[in-house]
């Protein structure tokens, strides 16, 4: 599942919620470099998918519902796993992903469709669904995206598809204060929150100020912070 979002009012405030069941996960922060929300994988260990690094980038990995063959892998393809993760880690700019995926096709796992929702420290967003396109934002106002295609909308109905917390999201940020900041961010991803495939890290980062925040398991009360130096 998952909600990423985005607000550029009078800072670049950036939102995740990771909703995931039954895989192993952990909050680790790379010293000057980045706090990474990582998941253990079977085969390749502990993996770094989701987070901010110091270069004020934001990278989401949202699963799409329904599933698109058309993400399945190929020849020739980029793999939209890797290009998030070379984001993450500051091997890769946003520049430099646009420029792949515009030249390239971009697959994700046989049988699962993961995208991609990638900011950069200026509040530009690019969102990339195997398969089908990307979409790629010039320091928007806001932007949300939830588990299903912007491409396809609400022509396929799947019930872990997320249109209700993106209507719920979209409506909060479309009538944000131009005083948006992470209390107002946090707000959004307790509003959109779940519990049949649970919430279990809630991030914010304020790229303005080069702050990250973050919750476990809805512990709303209870957050830690880390400053980028």
């Amino acid at each position: 599942m998952c909600t990423s979002i985005i607000s550029n009012r009078r800072k670049t405030i950036v939102g995740w919620n990771l909703d995931i069941s039954g895989l192993e996960h952990r909050v680790r922060v790379d010293e000057g470099r980045g706090v990474y929300i990582e998941i253990n994988d079977k085969t390749e260990g502990w993996m770094p998918l989701f987070g901010a690094n110091s270069r004020g980038d934001f990278v989401g990995m949202p699963t799409c519902w329904p599933a698109d063959s058309r993400s399945d892998p190929g020849d020739g393809c980029e793999h939209v796993i890797m290009l998030d993760i070379d984001m993450l880690l500051q091997k890769k700019t946003m520049a430099e992903i646009r420029r792949i995926v515009a030249e390239k096709p971009v697959c994700s796992v046989q049988g699962l469709t993961f995208m991609g929702s990638l900011s950069d420290r200026d509040g530009n967003v690019l969102h990339i669904v195997p398969g089908q396109g990307y979409k790629y934002y010039e320091k928007p106002p806001y932007q949300i995206l939830t588990n299903f295609s912007p491409f396809k909308g609400d022509s396929e109905q799947h019930p872990w598809m997320g249109l209700d917390r993106y209507k719920i999201g979209e409506a909060m940020l479309r009538e944000a204060p131009e005083s948006f900041d992470v209390p107002d961010c946090f707000a959004v991803l307790k509003a959109v929150a779940q519990n049949v495939c649970p919430t279990v890290v809630s991030m914010v980062f304020d790229v303005t100020e080069k702050t990250v925040y973050w919750c476990e398991d809805q512990k709303w009360d209870e957050v830690t912070t880390y400053r980028f130096p």
